[in-house]
């Protein structure tokens, strides 16, 4: 039976990234479904886009789009560079590319072109780097850089899920579009949960793999779940974003 995984935030963690590939149990028919921001934070960006690159020659793998994906391809194609996005882990990832050939960074601008905003399966589950704010669905999402920016999907199924029923009015719209939804974007490790958690029926997957968490995937089907060993761990003389 074909399984499907959903990954969280790599934030330029190889060394994570292998090391939680090499755990999954998978068979060629399995789907790999990357939440996003695949950079900045440590220092490995480019090798975990290359790894990416050729993960998706031997399985199906879904690549959505997050908000530093989105912030590095408008370095390489603009030559942007906000403050805000050198202080959370930019810096690292310019400083990476240095040493890259012209041709390689040239593909990995095409492979940040080609994300994928959202994705919805067959069984109506939702996979989105951040979440979105328009209560129609991500389709109909008036501003669409919300789908790798917001906060408030997250938030509002926080809240809502020990404290309003199902069947109340007031229950958020948002959250009856999709049987599933599944996130990264927001660190769990910031409400100091250390594993994918689920609240209402949004699953975060970022397990805060850019400061002291590990990298996390979670097997959609049984919601079994693999982690590699804390990221900074594995990048000892770095300090990642903390």
């Amino acid at each position: 039976m074909p399984k499907t995984y959903a990954i969280g935030d790599i934030h330029g963690g190889f060394n994570a990234l292998k090391e939680l590939i090499e755990k999954l149990p998978l068979q060629t028919q399995d789907t790999l479904i990357f939440l996003g921001d695949y950079v900045d934070g440590w220092s490995d960006s480019p090798k975990v886009i290359s790894y990416l690159m050729q993960l998706k020659n031997n399985y199906t793998c879904i690549f959505i789009k997050g908000n530093h994906d989105q912030l590095l391809l408008d370095y390489f194609k603009n030559n942007s560079m906000p403050e805000q996005w050198l202080h959370h882990g930019g810096k690292s990832t310019i400083d990476a590319y240095k040493n890259i050939d012209s041709k390689t960074k040239k593909q990995h601008q095409e492979f940040l072109e080609n994300l994928t905003p959202y994705h919805i399966d067959a069984k109506n589950r939702l996979f989105v780097h951040a979440g979105f704010t328009n209560i129609k669905g991500p389709s109909l999402e008036y501003f669409p850089e919300m789908l790798h920016w917001d906060r408030t999907l997250w938030e509002t199924a926080l809240v809502t899920s020990n404290s309003i029923n199902l069947e109340q009015k007031i229950y958020p719209k948002r959250l009856l579009l999709f049987s599933e939804i599944y996130i990264g974007h927001t660190p769990t490790t910031r409400i100091d949960q250390f594993k994918p958690m689920k609240a209402a029926n949004v699953w975060n997957i970022d397990t805060g793999a850019a400061f002291k968490g590990s990298l996390s995937a979670i097997e959609i089907g049984h919601k079994t779940i693999f982690q590699s060993s804390p990221v900074y761990k594995l990048y000892p003389n770095e300090k990642g974003r903390n």
